[in-house]
């Protein structure tokens, strides 16, 4: 016997048999060819994916500030890189008064209680630490327009968005399970059709056990698997904040403590070239206009490797 059939486990949430297949064969070469042209996919070196994403971000905030203008960007979990972007803002005495971000999700727990940015491992306290208290005071912009989610606003985060004229960009990137924020392919809180699931807004939803388990690896949760360290729910924005943004930025490059190693190959290939559903929440931006910048290591072929173990 060669052949052993069996299909995903159903804990998978996309389990098209035939799209995985199609998927997973495509070669790194072919990557970056897209039915639509306002979709652009671009392969960068590894070493380089951090530096266009900090780049980018400062040149996008300066060019704002140069002409006199609101910028209003969504923004992921505020890493140590945005450091980086306030260190250019200082560096060139960036005015950043009308600058604008918000958060686009945040952990909650599981009476739907939404982390305070007092919480060292919240998406608010990396904002206010890694990026608003580096920025010189003198440039910084007001502190209440560096925005996270919270059960005051969770309700009003849309139309805060649009009383300031809408998103001018929104950054992203795919979990484990193609999520975008923290909108989830298999929790109940974002079932419905396609057409009702990107009219739908911010809420808290349940967080997947391959979100948990991917979590389990950032540094703020002692990259060890420690599962029951990951809050089991989060506050997101929806699909209708990301759709409505001006652009996006979409972003693939995670990989284990910088081995070749990584989750996002099979997940960013389903994102790109798998079909537009809510299984697969990121897919939405094929149909919108953004940018994807997809690094070597996750651009690699999927192919075995037999003299390597995990």
């Amino acid at each position: 016997m060669t052949q052993f059939e069996y299909s995903p486990s159903k804990h998978v949430p996309f389990r098209d048999k035939e799209v995985l297949a199609r998927v997973r064969a495509i070669k790194t070469e072919d990557l970056t060819k897209h039915p639509n042209p306002d979709y652009r996919i671009r392969i960068y070196p590894d070493n380089e994916m951090e530096w266009d994403f900090v780049t980018g971000m400062f040149l996008r905030i300066k060019r704002a500030s140069d002409e006199g203008r609101r910028l209003v960007m969504i923004i992921p979990q505020p890493w140590p890189m945005y450091r980086r972007v306030a260190y250019l803002i200082n560096e060139m005495n960036v005015d950043c008064s009308k600058l604008y971000t918000f958060n686009m999700d945040e952990y909650a727990n599981e009476d739907g209680v939404i982390a305070p940015e007092t919480w060292p491992m919240s998406f608010g306290y990396a904002l206010k630490k890694f990026f608003y208290s580096q920025i010189d005071p003198k440039l910084r912009p007001k502190e209440d327009q560096m925005i996270g989610l919270t059960n005051e606003n969770l309700a009003d985060y849309g139309k805060m968005m649009e009383d300031l004229g809408g998103v001018d960009v929104c950054y992203s990137g795919p979990g484990w399970t193609g999520h975008l924020a923290f909108i989830e392919p298999d929790c109940p809180e974002f079932s419905g059709t396609l057409e009702e699931w990107k009219q739908m807004g911010p809420r808290v939803c349940t967080l997947s056990p391959f979100t948990l388990a991917q979590n389990s690896l950032h540094g703020c949760f002692g990259y060890s698997g420690d599962t029951g360290m990951v809050p089991p729910k989060a506050a997101t924005i929806g699909p209708a904040q990301v759709i409505a943004a001006k652009h996006r930025i979409q972003s693939h490059g995670i990989s284990v403590q910088g081995t070749v190693s990584s989750w996002q190959r099979l997940t960013s290939r389903l994102v790109m070239h798998g079909p537009v559903t809510p299984l697969v929440p990121e897919s939405i931006c094929q149909t919108l206009r953004t940018d994807v910048r997809v690094s070597q290591t996750a651009a690699m072929n999927i192919e075995p490797t037999w003299d390597v173990g995990y």
